[in-house]
């Protein structure tokens, strides 16, 4: 059995701000998790690559205001620097 990825936690490190925008990122996070390791088989945000996260952008959020897929892009900034500060470590 394997446990669920916890994306507060992995977004915890580059995480700032408000309390309330914190929240959002790590529910939008979760979200976009979901839908990419549905659609793609991506375990991770460490497995996925970029084509994953402009098909989310582009084609998943293609019925959204042009406001959510601009925070959901302030999100997926924030996971794209958290991977690369896995690979610093």
């Amino acid at each position: 059995m394997t446990a669920e990825f916890d994306i507060a936690l992995f977004l915890g490190p580059v995480l700032k701000g408000a309390h309330a925008t914190q929240q959002r990122h790590i529910r939008q996070a979760e979200r976009m998790h979901k839908v990419i390791r549905e659609r793609w088989g991506c375990a991770t945000p460490w497995s996925w690559r970029e084509k994953h996260v402009r098909w989310f952008l582009q084609h998943h959020l293609r019925c959204s205001a042009p406001s959510t897929v601009y925070y959901y892009a302030l999100t997926a900034r924030l996971i794209k620097v958290r991977c690369i500060s896995r690979k610093i470590d």
